[in-house]
């Protein structure tokens, strides 16, 4: 008992340092966008999408290079995916009224998303295909090589990206940039990701020790706890501009983060470790619900382009079954997830 109160108390500091690292790391990025004059959809979906979502990167390069534990970065990262997907969205609709996306941020972007969570998902059923375990297991080696082809169709998206900022500095060519200190806003970043760094290896080593102590297994945590709380900073930025009004910053920080988790975050590991693990029972189940989480989504915004606040507490419901769904798998009442 006196390690899960210990643990429990590590996970709640560490949360706040990651949580304080991450607001660093996102006023700084936000300032030097602006000095750079970067568009609203870029700024979501690159500079603030990659800063607010540095957690989930340290968490599978940190799980996987260090602790040797794969499958908690990996379910981290798509249980991190899951909740910006659900619960993001909805409460930026809640507290703003409504949520509304241009029709290039749901049409283009959505459909670049989508197919992120194809490429992974074919990574992962190549690891099995082309290296499996002897043993027979749903288990195989995702080595460096398949790895680059999730941070290759990344570069495909940069690319994209930055043919939409040209087109956007040919619109505005006259003013000038508002006038910052380049300096202390590259600092700033730098001390965001010292701190985020430190607060996900406290994370990391928390939820280790709580399955360690309770006998549960490393997926569940990390595709709760870990989620959650690296996914927080996402949900501060998303709400906030939401309410400013600023609705394809806080689509297009969703939508950035996740492709950036599912397309960079995950392969970073592998790339640092050489190569890992993948258990396709655990993988595909997991990729499955953020499949059907991101159908919902979309079609949901698909009608007048906007989010209601209807549509807002159907997605929480479906989060809080998503959770409940973990539950179950653990107390082995259903047992999709092998």
């Amino acid at each position: 008992m006196e390690t899960v109160l210990i643990a429990a108390g590590v996970i709640i500091v560490a949360t706040a340092v990651t949580w304080v690292g991450s607001a660093w790391l996102e006023r700084g990025a936000d300032d030097l966008a602006v000095h750079y004059r970067l568009p609203d959809v870029v700024q979501g979906t690159i500079v603030v999408a990659i800063g607010s979502s540095f957690p989930e990167l340290s968490t599978t390069v940190i799980s996987t290079a260090i602790h040797g534990e794969f499958e908690l970065g990996m379910s981290a990262i798509v249980g991190s995916a899951i909740f910006n997907i659900l619960v993001i969205p909805a409460l930026s609709g809640i507290s703003g009224g409504r949520l509304a996306g241009s029709r290039q941020l749901v049409y283009k972007d959505a459909l670049f998303y989508l197919t992120s969570v194809a490429v992974l998902l074919l990574a992962f059923s190549f690891a099995l295909i082309y290296n499996p375990l002897p043993d027979g297991e749903l288990v195989g080696r995702l080595d460096r090589p398949i790895a680059a082809c999730p941070l290759l169709l990344y570069g495909v998206y940069i690319f994209l990206q930055q043919q939409e900022t040209e087109e956007h500095w040919q619109e505005e060519r006259t003013g000038s940039a508002p006038s910052i200190s380049v300096m202390k806003s590259w600092l700033l970043v730098l001390a965001g990701l010292v701190l985020i760094v430190a607060g996900v290896e406290g994370l990391i080593r928390s939820v280790i020790a709580l399955g360690e102590t309770l006998g549960t297994p490393t997926f569940l945590w990390g595709a709760t706890v870990v989620a959650a709380a690296t996914s927080l900073p996402d949900a501060f930025i998303s709400i906030r501009t939401a309410r400013q009004g600023d609705t394809d910053v806080s689509l297009g920080n969703v939508l950035g983060s996740n492709i950036f988790d599912l397309l960079v975050a995950i392969p970073a590991g592998v790339l640092i470790a050489g190569a890992t693990l993948v258990d396709y029972g655990v993988a595909a189940p997991l990729m499955a619900v953020l499949t059907v989480a991101t159908i919902v989504l979309f079609a949901a915004l698909r009608t007048d382009l906007t989010l209601t606040r209807r549509e807002c507490y159907v997605l929480l419901a479906l989060y809080a079954a998503f959770i409940g769904w973990l539950v179950l798998e653990t107390i082995g009442v259903t047992a999709w997830v092998r």
